[in-house]
């Protein structure tokens, strides 16, 4: 009886062997799919998401949550022109909300005394707005000014006559007589020791300030002790 349950289980092993595979095909998977054709559904599903969020019909997408800093993205600007450009773009915020909406860029052109008509304003901001959410954040804020300096706006562009008109003090850069940021040079900061410098400049004047606090102390101090 043994015997037979060996020969039955040799059997049954040799007609599975003996079947025919048939593996169940796999779906398509975007890997399979042409190169052309996901760089295709990529670039029409971004002018689908342009045209919705034009029409008012799609909310903008979440921002990133990376940490942007302008001193290391933006290494053509020193230290001081960031700080200028980031005190410019304050003062036209005016909700404080990290943002320039388009009447916040109305009033600030407006200001300038280069006023823009509607669809010039919605232009000046399309063209620098990478998350197409309306409005201009603090990094596209400086892309403008990049954008300027590169030579990639055109002189009759709304961001062209904002970029000429927003006056930053160059003269402690070293360059003489200029009037407007764009009248000097970009020091392209492409070495780390200048970098470096201007931050061992900022510590000792902090450092300079908290000593001059400390002996206006003493000095009062004293002055108290010699009426007691």
């Amino acid at each position: 009886m043994a015997t037979d349950e060996l020969a039955s289980k040799l059997q049954r092993r040799l007609d599975i062997e003996d079947e025919p595979a048939h593996e169940p095909r796999a779906a398509a998977t975007e890997e399979e799919k042409p190169p052309t054709a996901a760089a295709d559904n990529e670039l029409s599903a971004k002018l689908a998401r342009r045209g919705e969020l034009n029409e008012g019909s799609a909310e903008p997408q979440q921002r990133s949550l990376r940490v942007f800093n302008p001193y290391t993205e933006f290494k053509e600007f020193s230290r001081k022109q960031i700080r200028d450009l980031e005190s410019i773009f304050r003062r036209y915020d005016a909700g404080k909300d990290g943002f320039i909406d388009l009447m916040e860029l109305k009033l600030m052109m407006e200001k300038l005394e280069a006023p823009q008509t509607h669809l010039g304003l919605k232009n000046m901001i399309k063209e620098v707005d990478e998350d197409f959410d309306g409005k201009l954040s603090f990094r596209e804020f400086l892309l403008i000014f990049r954008k300027a300096a590169a030579g990639d706006l055109a002189e009759d562009s709304g961001l062209h006559v904002l970029a000429q008109l927003s006056e930053i003090d160059v003269s402690t850069e070293g360059v003489k007589g200029a009037k407007t940021f764009f009248e000097a040079k970009l020091q392209v900061i492409s070495d780390a020791n200048k970098f470096e410098q201007e931050i061992k400049e900022e510590q000792e004047e902090k450092k300079k300030q908290a000593e001059e606090k400390k002996q206006k102390r003493a000095n009062f101090k004293e002055l108290q002790s010699a009426f007691k």
